[in-house]
């Protein structure tokens, strides 16, 4: 490894950006890391800008510094700070400060064994809003599923992660907040290597951008978007199980309580479970040639 370049994606954090910027630098340098910053901001409305342009701007705060002129999301901020990246590795966090930005060395060092490394929010001083941790631990678990390997912080952005795993699956990264799910399954139903290391989650500066209702129905869509994509069959052999299940159980209860015989209901699901089942294979059988 010869070295790390650290993406941040930033939009309306003119409170917090200069502090994580300093944090970063003397992070890296007190643990002899060749590295580079580079800070996306993804058209901020607040003063973000102007406070990195009257710090000195790339040259003073020893950054590359990408502007967007419109505002196209969390992802998109992240594809485009890839596109600066000098060096093999590349790592992304937040700046408004919530991420224990001193661990990034830890991450990095995981590096020789890994394909990436992720900052799981498990540690001892984790602060997510109650709101937030109902929907989370729901997409943990699906996605979990999905992967068929328990997952324990879906969508951390935290994490350390090679140029090559990030560049094959960049056409499918979303340009919202579900980037960091979807490498995560790419991932994982790919073989690679990842681990996950135990990270604090501090309160954040400003307010946050995350949408509870929409944007935990994006995650679910998501998932069950890479599952048909990745691993068919964790999806299409329980919806043919549970279809054929219910016309047993509608075939025993006609025969047993109103001695009738749902015959056409019994076919009629019978053949919808197997078109499912036959469904899931195609889908499977195309996943892995593909």
């Amino acid at each position: 490894m010869n070295g790390i370049s650290i993406i941040i994606p930033t939009y309306n954090e003119e409170k917090a950006i200069l502090d994580t910027i300093r944090e970063l630098h003397a992070t890296m340098k007190a643990a002899n890391i060749p590295y580079q910053v580079i800070v996306v901001n993804d058209c901020s409305k607040d003063r973000t800008r102007e406070v990195l342009e009257g710090a000195g701007g790339e040259k003073e705060l020893g950054i590359t510094l990408v502007q967007h002129e419109t505002n196209k999301g969390y992802g998109a901020a992240i594809k485009t700070g890839s596109r600066y990246a000098t060096h093999d590795i590349l790592c992304i966090t937040d700046s408004d400060g919530t991420y224990p930005n001193n661990r990034i060395p830890d991450l990095y060092a995981e590096m020789n064994r890994h394909d990436m490394v992720v900052g799981a929010r498990i540690g001892d001083n984790v602060h997510i809003p109650w709101l937030r941790r109902a929907p989370k631990a729901f997409i943990n678990h699906l996605a979990s599923y999905v992967a068929d390997e328990r997952i324990p912080d879906l969508n951390s952005g935290l994490r350390v992660f090679t140029r090559e795993l990030f560049d094959r699956f960049i056409h499918l990264y979303p340009n919202g907040f579900s980037l960091t799910s979807t490498i995560t399954l790419a991932a994982l139903t790919n073989d690679y290597a990842v681990k996950y290391v135990k990270i604090d989650y501090f309160k954040r500066e400003g307010s946050s951008k995350i949408r509870p209702i929409k944007d935990t129905m994006n995650f679910v869509m998501l998932i069950l978007r890479m599952c048909v994509l990745f691993n068919p069959l964790r999806i299409f052999l329980p919806l043919s199980g549970l279809i054929f299940s219910l016309g047993l159980v509608i075939l025993v209860f006609g025969l047993t309580v109103t001695g009738k015989f749902y015959d056409g209901t019994f076919i009629t699901l019978t053949l919808g479970a197997v078109q499912f089942f036959c469904l899931g294979l195609l889908a499977d059988a195309v996943s892995r040639k593909r």
